[in-house]
């Protein structure tokens, strides 16, 4: 007996040839795909028969915390999957409350190993399937949140997942589903060619990019992150550049800044020099968010916006990504520890 089909981690093609002979045939699969979607789960009255053989389970919710901000609330949810793992996504308020961006995990844990990344310290247990990636998108919705865009940025490297990313990407764009426009999705990698080409074979020139890039030296991205040994940044570079362009597109270069290691001025001109191919870029400066094991203090304003300073000074369009979360472990680079950070 086949395995039942996992509605939400499917397009609606997909779908329908799944439970190909089922009773109604193809139109009824259609239908019963559509209203899975807008019920965030299967619909009531479905026969026994469509119940065994389709599998509309999510990552169940396990506990929720919130901060409070001047921006909204930051809220992060624990979920835990089948198997009894546990990964966690983050709703991002947007300025003006009415809604949020979603940051959500691809993998149980991280095999990338960054130095300032708390899920990258769990190792890589698993891969999500494409329908617990895709899912957290109908938990957030059961939540009663409401997510405008979704990042993966969340635990795990999206690029080490590639074949499931891709399959949660259609089916949360499929227009019988979700039908969520593909501008919404943004994509951040530590910088993985072979992933890149992927993303880039799809065609979908409206689906947003960044790169966690944090260092523009060998030395000291082999440091933060063991990924650049294996793929050092004369290589990321090439491979960003032969990344595929829009007339509205820019690469998003996300700069985690950390005193004493990559926030001098000459990073800012290193910084500069790696991006000067690349096309339109942003830099997203991401204030160092301490988690159990720091490797440094969290910055000082006045040192985040002299780093800003030098930036614009290189001609290079910047904005800071003000910490939110913090106090609840949600920030970036504090998923995967525990709810609160050490010695709150």
């Amino acid at each position: 007996m086949s395995l039942p089909a996992p509605l939400f981690g499917m397009t609606a093609d997909g779908f329908a040839s799944a439970v190909d002979g089922l009773p109604g045939g193809r139109e009824r699969a259609l239908r019963v795909y559509r209203d899975a979607w807008r019920a965030l789960g299967l619909p009531d009255g479905l026969e026994a028969c469509w119940r065994d053989a389709v599998d509309a389970a999510v990552p169940a919710p396990a506990e929720v915390h919130t901060e409070d901000g001047p921006a909204g609330t930051t809220a992060k949810c624990r979920l835990r999957l089948a198997d009894g793992s546990t990964i966690e996504m983050v709703s991002i308020p947007v300025a003006g409350g009415q809604s949020s961006t979603l940051c959500v995990s691809t993998q149980v844990g991280c095999r990338q190993a960054c130095a300032f990344c708390e899920t990258g310290r769990q190792g890589l247990h698993r891969q999500l399937t494409p329908a617990e990636i895709a899912g957290q998108w109908v938990a957030a919705r059961r939540l009663g949140w409401q997510p405008r865009n979704l990042v993966f940025m969340g635990m795990g490297e999206p690029l080490d997942n590639t074949e499931n990313l891709i399959a949660a990407l259609q089916a949360l764009t499929d227009p019988r589903g979700p039908d969520l426009a593909r501008e919404r999705f943004t994509v951040c990698t530590a910088g993985l060619p072979a992933g890149l080409e992927r993303l880039a074979a799809l065609g979908w020139r409206r689906l947003g990019l960044s790169i966690s890039l944090n260092a523009a030296d060998d030395a000291t991205r082999d440091r933060l992150m063991p990924r650049n040994r294996q793929t050092p940044l004369a290589a990321l570079q090439a491979a960003l550049a032969a990344y595929p362009k829009r007339r509205n597109f820019a690469l998003g270069v996300n700069w985690c800044l950390l005193p004493g290691i990559n926030d001098s001025r000459a990073d800012v001109r290193r910084l500069a020099a790696f991006c000067a191919p690349l096309g339109r870029v942003m830099v997203n400066v991401i204030p160092y968010n301490p988690g159990r094991q720091p490797l440094t203090r969290a910055p000082e304003a006045c040192e985040v916006e002299r780093f800003i300073g030098w930036l614009q000074e290189e001609g290079l369009p910047v904005r800071c990504r003000r910490p939110r979360g913090r106090s609840i472990m949600a920030a970036c680079g504090q998923l995967g520890g525990p709810s609160a950070p050490p010695g709150s």
